[in-house]
């Protein structure tokens, strides 16, 4: 977490400082230019752990977890997707309604997609793909997946804009 005042990394809890009616987490030294409402609590001790003595077998839980699902960051919509999706459909002979039947989506989901004014989601857009025989998924390129990666930007904070006055 980093400090709303200075935008320095904070490590473990931050303070609580009211400064002029705006609760905001700050650090230890930004926390004097308001009034603390909390401080980070001190780490409680640990207490000794209990051994639970049990003569049955162990079992092994070292089982492997698989997920299944792909990650929709890594993927996106092609730009001329409603026009793509409505040239196939018509081909096909199908109406909005019948392919909506088809997708399991009404009907005005599937005129809103094809108007432009509705991105389908991953899950629909791979729907639409293999009903029509189109690509209108494609995976993004390491450069542009850098971009979306949210840890790679600092937020701003108050100490990026205001001029503040050391005493």
């Amino acid at each position: 977490m980093n400090c709303e005042i200075c935008g320095i990394e904070i490590k473990g809890e931050p303070y609580k400082t009211k400064i002029d009616n705006s609760v905001m987490a700050t650090c230890k030294e930004c926390s004097r230019y308001g009034k603390v409402q909390s401080k980070p609590q001190p780490p409680k001790p640990k207490s000794p752990k209990r051994r639970i003595v049990n003569n049955a077998p162990r079992q092994n839980n070292n089982k492997k977890v698989y997920s299944r699902r792909s990650k929709e960051e890594d993927f996106e919509i092609v730009e001329d997707y409603a026009k793509i999706i409505r040239q196939k459909r018509e081909i096909r002979g199908l109406t909005q309604k019948e392919f909506g039947a088809q997708l399991y989506e009404r009907e005005s989901v599937v005129h809103k997609i094809e108007q432009g004014k509705m991105v389908p989601d991953i899950k629909l857009a791979r729907k639409i793909e293999k009903l029509l025989n189109v690509t209108i998924i494609e995976e993004l390129n390491s450069d542009e997946k850098e971009f979306l990666d949210p840890r790679q930007f600092k937020e701003a904070t108050i100490g990026d804009i205001a001029i503040i006055k050391r005493k």
